[in-house]
């Protein structure tokens, strides 16, 4: 962004900063009574009584501006908004007015005027009060008893040097210079300023502060600087794909012409379809990158704008310009850092010709051989199987991804970058070893052995994006338990008669039988397992052997 003298560089959005009054154990700030006595502000002809006040937090109320309208720069677009003073209350850029001074200085002072009488051409310079005088005020500058003895230099003589600004000025006080900063407001004031509207406020000198906020200007700039090289990189990587791309299509447009000798006049109109679509491929590919890259290097210019002018800003400006200017630099490199952006390319140089593919009749012949840019969508891929969410320990669970692109339709092609992970949730830093074989058509069947029971977390992942279902949680089981009863039509059967003999149905039989008979009490009136209960014969056991079990798990006594 250019420079343009008495204007600041970046731009503010809102009101300024505000800093709060100092807390108990921060250092100590300069108040009223301690300026007075440093700075000999004077009240009426006499000296300001010393007596000392401590302002409370409620009476320390900072000055806020609030922003009427609202313009749009024409080299960033960004949009300022002007303070109720209007451009001239914005923050000036003494940087850029000390350069211009110094470059109408190198070119025999032409186009400066006398800071006293604004009438007359500068021929030289009072080094004490730093004025630029013309000939008649630099002799009336000399016969004044208080200028006497005021060192004058010749223009000529300051051509080598780098700075020779003007005092900075109070805008409210114009013969006071800023030598103070009130914490509060959070801007630069004068001796008048502390005496009057910023009283209570908590003051300092310029010099005294400006380490806290050069320091907090410089913690921002170490943020933005990495950006600029990562920008850097992204803008080669854009022309490496554009490069790519234009290589491939012209690779592509090689092999439709080669496959379309063949087929006279058929296949040559069936050509100049392919080289079309081919065409539209590139171009909307082509402006995809080209929007990427320009968004980018406008990115790129505002953080370089911002990172010299800050670079600039405290390597040569004065302490009070660094203060003066901190404000802006701070939103302006805060906006700047908060920027979102993507590193890659949107797009990719991916396009494929298929000359074995049907592409329907062209002037009645059955032509071959299609474009596409087919791209498997991880959002579109399913996950199918029995085994999807469930398994047992230590036996092979699997399931099949099916991959699809972003029309939904089957990929029909293996080759893509499949990532799979099962980590149990109680041992994460422990995953279960996965295998993924490609079936060349789409699907990819994933395969898993769980060593011990429990919820396992599965993660399916496509170009390093979840698939659609991913991640989600199975449950392990224990492996196949046998039942170590009997299956039976009763206990009185099974066991020829005993009464000490039970059943886990819960059934009992008059006369003393603890277990179950056709008929009687508790009895399912179906074959059953003595064990557990269960009517299937090839079933799980839910037997809980070896525990203090109620009548119900007790299984028959075997003969």
């Amino acid at each position: 962004m250019p420079l343009t003298p008495g204007l600041t560089l970046f731009h503010l959005r809102g009101p300024s900063p505000q800093i709060a009054p100092p807390r108990r154990g921060q250092a100590k700030m300069w108040d009223f009574q301690s300026l007075l006595d440093a700075g000999g502000v004077a009240l009426g002809g006499r000296r300001a009584r010393s007596g000392k006040h401590r302002p409370s937090r409620t009476e320390l109320k900072p000055r806020t501006l609030q922003p009427q309208i609202g313009i749009l720069c024409p080299v960033c677009d960004a949009q300022v908004d002007l303070p109720m003073g209007g451009v001239k209350a914005l923050t000036i850029d003494h940087l850029a007015m000390n350069d211009v001074m110094l470059e109408s200085l190198r070119g025999e002072g032409q186009g400066l005027v006398c800071d006293l009488c604004s009438d007359r051409e500068v021929e030289k310079r009072c080094q004490t009060c730093k004025a630029n005088l013309c000939h008649f005020c630099c002799q009336a500058h000399r016969r004044q008893k208080k200028t006497t003895y005021h060192t004058m230099v010749d223009l000529k003589d300051l051509k080598g040097c780098s700075r020779i600004g003007k005092p900075i000025l109070c805008p409210a006080h114009p013969a006071e210079e800023l030598r103070l900063f009130c914490e509060l407001c959070d801007q630069p004031v004068c001796r008048d300023c502390v005496v009057g509207e910023h009283r209570e406020h908590p003051c300092d000198f310029t010099s005294n502060v400006i380490h806290k906020h050069g320091d907090t200007v410089r913690e921002l700039l170490k943020g933005t600087q990495p950006h600029v090289q990562a920008l850097e990189e992204a803008l080669a990587q854009i022309k490496g794909t554009n490069s790519a791309l234009q290589a491939r299509v012209e690779t592509v447009a090689n092999d439709v012409r080669s496959f379309s000798e063949g087929y006279i006049k058929a296949i040559e109109e069936h050509r100049d379809k392919l080289l079309q679509q081919l065409e539209d491929i590139r171009v909307q590919k082509e402006n995809s990158l080209q929007l990427q890259k320009a968004q980018l290097e406008q990115l790129l210019e505002d953080m370089r704008t911002g990172v010299e002018f800050t670079e600039h800003l405290l390597t040569s400006g004065s302490d009070l310009e660094i203060l003066i200017t901190k404000g802006v630099v701070v939103e302006r490199l805060t906006k700047l850092n908060k920027v979102e952006y993507s590193a890659h390319p949107g797009v990719t140089e991916k396009i494929a010709f298929s000359p074995k593919k049907k592409a329907g009749l062209c002037r009645g012949y059955e032509v071959y051989g299609a474009i596409s840019t087919k791209e498997v969508d991880p959002a579109k891929c399913v996950l199918q199987g029995e085994d999807l969410y469930r398994a047992r320990e230590k036996q092979t669970a699997s399931f099949t991804l099916l991959c699809k692109d972003a029309a939904g339709e089957n990929m029909g092609k293996g080759g893509d970058n499949i990532q799979v992970a099962v980590v149990p949730k109680d041992k994460k830093d422990s995953p279960v070893k996965t295998m993924v074989h490609d079936n060349k058509d789409g699907t990819y069947c994933v395969s898993y052995t769980p060593k011990d029971p429990g919820v396992y977390t599965v993660w399916v992942c496509v170009k390093e994006r979840h698939v659609q279902g991913s991640p989600f949680t199975v449950t392990v089981r224990k492996r196949h338990r046998s039942h170590p009863g009997v299956f039976h039509c009763c206990t009185f059967c099974s066991s020829g008669g005993q009464k000490t003999a039970r059943c886990a149905c819960g059934g009992t039989m008059p006369g003393g039988y603890l277990g179950c008979g056709h008929g009687h009490k508790g009895h399912p009136g179906r074959p059953h397992w003595s064990c557990c209960g269960k009517f299937t014969e090839k079933s799980e056991c839910t037997w809980a052997g070896g525990q203090s079990a109620p009548r119900s798990l007790l299984r028959t006594v075997a003969l």
